[in-house]
């Protein structure tokens, strides 16, 4: 049953992938047609809607996670931005590149020139996907004995699945992206463990292409009216909610509002630390101290807003069923390999 769950998941897979070539051409098209404004927004629509449905197309939890996070937010976002002539994406870009900007977690780049050039290690880049890869069916298999963890050690273990999920996922795209276009990607996440206020995590520290995206979509249209503690406050807002949309994608469980609440303390708390900043002569935190102290308040937080969330949804057992049927399906392919190269070799 789990092989054929999986079967079912690439056939999903090559389906949606069409989809959104279909999607992402047209609105290129568009664009190319219409001029920015409401009425290239109206074009849009019908691109927007399909994004937003393509997470019903898959049965895996993580599948509809990524599909939620690239297309449903970042893609519908970055289209939301073209409708209005503004970047990242550009009409006149190859098709190709067009469509991999639009649906991929990634801000592209020109490679920039030779004498200047960043010298890339491919061998570091799968070594780093292989250790942090095989680090996953580990923690996957912790999940088994949950019954026997307190409430925080299974919070560290999602905590850290989380984080090394992230960057596997990170860095595939990121080969993907640098081996078929030949382009740089930028860098998703700067050492978030070195972050001394809550606006250097978020907004230049952790998941950098969502402050990329949240930052002209968001952040500078509320900023220009109301200021810039409205803007912070909207953008947060705002990814509390995607958050909250991708969880229900995930789990197929109704929002909470717990992950939406963490994110609007975090934008509340930002708001205050900057408030704070601006007053010369107050008591400022020594780096030694600001440090762990923005890492205990995004942790402690998080362990009482945002993993609880998905404890109650039962993440942890879709993750595990995943896993099982990926391990059933490449042990059926390992099978099917070596019973046809048997008779090869014996030919030999």
């Amino acid at each position: 049953m789990r092989v054929a769950l999986m079967d079912g998941e690439l056939g999903s897979v090559l389906k949606v992938s069409a989809a959104v070539w279909a999607a992402l051409w047209y609105a290129r098209l568009a664009a190319t047609c219409i001029s920015p404004g409401a009425s290239r927004l109206a074009a849009f629509l019908p691109a927007v809607v399909l994004f937003y449905g393509i997470p019903f197309a898959f049965t895996t939890a993580g599948s509809r996670g990524i599909a939620a996070f690239f297309l449903c937010w970042l893609g519908t976002f970055k289209l939301f931005l073209l409708a209005a002539g503004r970047g990242p994406l550009d009409p006149s870009l190859p098709l190709l590149q067009f469509v991999c900007s639009a649906s991929l977690p990634v801000k592209l780049r020109q490679s920039t020139t030779p004498g200047k050039a960043e010298k890339k290690h491919p061998a570091s880049a799968a070594t780093k996907i292989l250790a942090l890869s095989a680090v996953i069916p580990f923690i996957t298999c912790v999940y088994q004995f949950k019954e026997a963890m307190s409430r925080w050690q299974l919070l560290l273990v999602y905590a850290a699945h989380m984080y090394i999920s992230v960057e596997v996922l990170l860095a595939l795209v990121h080969a993907v992206i640098q081996g078929v276009l030949g382009m740089e990607m930028e860098p998703q996440v700067d050492r978030p463990y070195l972050a001394s206020s809550l606006r250097e995590f978020w907004g230049r520290r952790w998941n950098l292409m969502v402050p990329a995206i949240l930052r002209p979509s968001v952040y500078g249209p509320v900023r220009a009216r109301f200021g810039d503690a409205a803007g912070v406050l909207a953008s947060f807002l705002v990814s509390g909610l995607m958050h909250e949309l991708i969880f229900y994608y995930l789990m197929w469980q109704p929002p909470s509002g717990d992950v939406a609440a963490f994110f609007v303390l975090h934008g509340v708390c930002t708001v205050a630390e900057a408030w704070w900043g601006r007053h010369a002569g107050w008591w400022r935190r020594p780096p030694v101290v600001a440090v762990p102290l923005t890492l205990a308040f995004v942790v402690g937080t998080g362990f009482w807003l945002f993993f609880p969330a998905m404890i109650r949804g039962g993440l942890d057992e879709l993750i595990l069923q995943d896993f099982q049927g990926m391990v059933v399906l490449m042990e059926q392919a390992g099978r099917c390999l070596a019973g046809a190269a048997g008779p090869v070799l014996s030919t030999r």
